[in-house]
């Protein structure tokens, strides 16, 4: 009778084979029935009787027992996905899915994240040089204080996605959608961005000095704050787009605005309207 016990536990764990805690589950169950089954017969159950009240006086065990294989599951997978203090350089992680993964204080220079499933990932103090984000879904990340020197974003989809006090001298966003993306107190001057479209987007504090976004398309972007000098929009279209120096007693930020160019640019009125009112220089600019 104990090996008929031993059997019909097989049975119910055999789904839950490999899971650490649900073995060790077994383990315990296994002991705690024979020692049931033993009293049953002592006092005088006969074998059936003893097996059926046994296996009765452990309830819905495969509930209980999913339910330990869900959560321990889902630890498993909280670890596999913190890569934090880690020395990662050249790592392949393309086509990965690491939702919420953890990436801080960690050596990622040059490693390939192309197609990976990165959403709700953080990235913080990390050397991210030459890495590769091209197809990668980066909804929800937290890229913070960051070394993305030459990081490649092709096609990447970037919802939600923050930046902020990161480097991205080289860096290369191309046919890239940007959606409610924040990027603060970051040095964009020498980013690149081709084919991009930026819905939602905020620059704030963040330097743009020299940036071209020639032919790009720009919807309820807000520019307040950043740093503007030369820029140029040529051929861009802005729709809702917000310029705003803060609060300032001087003409310091109206001087700046004019040195950006909007030539062959096409703008909404009241886009055009505010930029008129800093004095920008829209001669060459259609009004949509």
């Amino acid at each position: 009778m104990n090996q008929k016990l031993t059997n019909y536990l097989n049975g119910v764990f055999t789904p839950y084979d490999g899971v650490k805690s649900v073995t060790e589950l077994k383990a315990d169950l296994h002991t705690d029935l024979q020692e049931r089954f033993r009293e049953l017969k002592a006092e005088g159950k006969d074998d059936e009787t003893a097996f059926k009240m046994t296996i009765e006086s452990i309830g819905d065990i495969e509930q209980t027992i999913l339910e330990v294989s869900n959560l321990s599951r889902s630890l498993e997978r909280q670890v596999v996905t913190n890569f934090s203090a880690s020395n990662l350089a050249k790592s392949d992680f393309a086509g990965v899915t690491a939702h919420k993964g953890q990436f801080k204080g960690s050596a990622l220079h040059g490693s390939d994240f192309s197609g990976a499933d990165l959403t709700g990932s953080s990235f913080k103090s990390s050397d991210v040089r030459e890495a590769n984000f091209d197809g990668a879904n980066l909804t929800d990340c937290s890229l913070s204080a960051l070394d993305l020197t030459n990081a490649s974003f092709n096609k990447t989809i970037l919802v939600r996605t923050n930046f902020s006090k990161s480097g991205l001298v080289g860096a290369k966003f191309t046919g890239v959608r940007l959606t409610d993306v924040t990027l603060t107190l970051t040095d964009l001057s020498k980013t690149i961005f081709e084919g991009c479209l930026f819905d939602g987007v905020d620059f704030k504090y963040s330097a743009l000095g020299g940036q071209r976004f020639d032919g790009q398309s720009f919807i309820g972007v807000k520019f307040d704050k950043a740093a503007l000098n030369e820029v140029s929009f040529r051929g861009a279209t802005l729709k809702n787009v917000s310029f705003n120096s803060g609060f300032t007693l001087t003409k310091k930020y109206y001087r700046v605005i004019k040195t950006i160019c909007f030539d062959g640019a096409m703008m909404d009125k009241l886009t055009y309207a505010s930029l008129k009112g800093m004095e920008a220089d829209l001669s060459k600019v259609t009004v949509i």
